[in-house]
């Protein structure tokens, strides 16, 4: 069994902590924060700075590996999520009744809630897991690094304190100091494709009232302008965020900070005028989030792996913004491949390098790919023109075949191509064509016009 030094205590950290323990390996966990997630979820969310992880405050929906890793490695994490208040939600729920079973249904279930909530379970299964030390506020300031072809880390440095270690496991997210310490090193220098989003984000957090209205009915949690996106995402404990994307050269996004600006700005998208209507709490300020991108960081190159005795995961390894929702279940499921890899993994690293760029690079290529055409759409507030792309959108609400595709795209079990270019979605799309002849691609939200004389009203 290995000694494993883990770098970062977020979720990726904490989930790959725990899973290596729970497999008999001997785990340090370092984490430069003193505090840690507890059982106050309102504090720790909302009362809590936290400006290495500007994500943590906004909105998530964990996609279906989140949950299949969960239950495959951690049942009891996943027993205790849900009873901190996490929520499954069934994509076949928007339907009246769901269609007949097919193999892979049951994956199809997203968990509403907000990140803190996983890190709390997570957070408090690590504590009961004797393999695994946690070292809080204390910051790893460098690695050990011997000498060879190619150089071989040790283990990390706390202060003057050296930890050794078989394994070294860098989840210290987005802004990880270790390619940089690689490099200081002498090691070659990890390959970083890192492409610039283009986007912002602003949300703002509102818990339903007990004595008010509890459900807007059957509304979409998605609307779209030419120049803007807006989402609503349901969460733990009868919280819900709404969302606005804009492209970051918009002249209007700093206004949005205002929050009754922000709130009559939702007010303008369908999906999220319903729960505002709710009469909803108002529980945060206007959350703004930018310089957003997608960043891989290989630690090999075509000569092989850089260093052995060291890997990253999470957002060290693959970083997306958050429009699709991946961060989580990625880092998750390269957690549970280290785990189960691990003596392997840490006498030769290549084909733990093999298996992400086989698993997870597709995932990063296709959110690039995405955020390259939302931020180009954004930005020049073009109108929709594909009429069976529209068709096929809007058709997933009506038609659970097409629905079931959208779903398996959507929790990265299927690709595009794979889940839309069936005969039988091609049949159920253009049957509801037939259906609508008068159907026209269009945004369900303002217009330019519109949207400029309200943020200047």
């Amino acid at each position: 069994m290995a000694r494993v030094a883990v770098v970062g205590g977020g979720i990726s950290g904490l989930g790959t902590a725990l899973m290596l323990g729970r497999r008999g390996h001997s785990v340090t966990l370092f984490e430069q924060d003193t505090r840690q997630t507890g059982d106050d979820l309102d504090r720790d969310f909302f009362h809590w700075h936290r400006p290495r992880i500007p994500q943590a405050v906004q909105p998530h929906s964990l996609l279906a590996p989140v949950r299949t890793v969960l239950l495959g490695e951690t049942p009891d994490v996943y027993t205790d999520l849900l009873a901190r208040g996490a929520r499954e939600y069934h994509e076949f729920d928007w339907f009246d009744e769901h269609p007949p079973h097919r193999a892979g249904d049951e994956e199809l279930v997203t968990l509403r809630t907000r990140r803190i909530v996983l890190e709390a379970a997570l957070t408090a299964a690590v504590r009961r897991e004797p393999t695994v030390h946690v070292r809080r506020g204390r910051r790893v300031s460098g690695l050990t690094v011997a000498e060879g072809r190619p150089p071989r880390v040790t283990g990390v440095r706390v202060g003057a304190e050296p930890h050794e270690a078989d394994l070294v496991v860098d989840a210290a997210g987005r802004r990880s100091p270790v390619p940089a310490w690689l490099t200081a090193a002498g090691c070659r220098p990890p390959v970083v494709d890192s492409h610039r989003a283009g986007i912002a984000y602003l949300c703002r957090w509102y818990r339903l009232r007990a004595d008010g209205p509890r459900d807007p009915g059957r509304v979409k949690n998605g609307s779209a302008a030419p120049f803007a996106l807006a989402g609503v995402f349901p969460s733990d404990n009868d919280t819900f965020a709404v969302n606005l994307v804009l492209s970051t050269g918009d002249p209007t996004r700093g206004a949005l900070i205002d929050p009754a600006v922000f709130e009559a700005a939702a007010r303008a998208f369908p999906a999220c005028a319903a729960w505002l209507d709710l009469a909803a709490e108002p529980r945060s300020a206007v959350l703004p989030m930018a310089g957003l991108d997608n960043r891989w960081t290989a630690l090999g190159d075509d000569d092989g792996p850089v260093v052995t005795g060291l890997v990253n995961t999470g957002d060290s390894l693959i970083h997306t913004n958050p429009t699709l929702g991946h961060g989580v279940a990625l880092g998750l499921r390269a957690a549970q491949h280290l785990a189960a890899h691990a003596d392997e993994t840490a006498e030769d690293p290549t084909g733990y390098h093999t298996w992400t760029t086989q698993a997870l690079r597709p995932c990063f290529d296709a959110q690039v790919t995405s955020d390259d055409a939302n931020a180009q759409r954004l930005a020049e507030s073009s109108p929709l023109t594909d009429r069976r792309a529209a068709a096929l959108a809007a058709c997933a609400f009506d038609d659970p075949v097409v629905m079931r595709a959208r779903a398996q795209v959507r929790h990265l079990l299927r690709t595009p191509d794979e889940a839309y270019r069936t005969e039988e979605v091609d049949r159920h799309v253009t049957a509801w064509l037939a259906a609508r002849p008068e159907f026209t691609p269009t945004h369900d939200g303002p217009t330019r016009d519109q949207w400029d004389a309200l943020i200047a009203g």
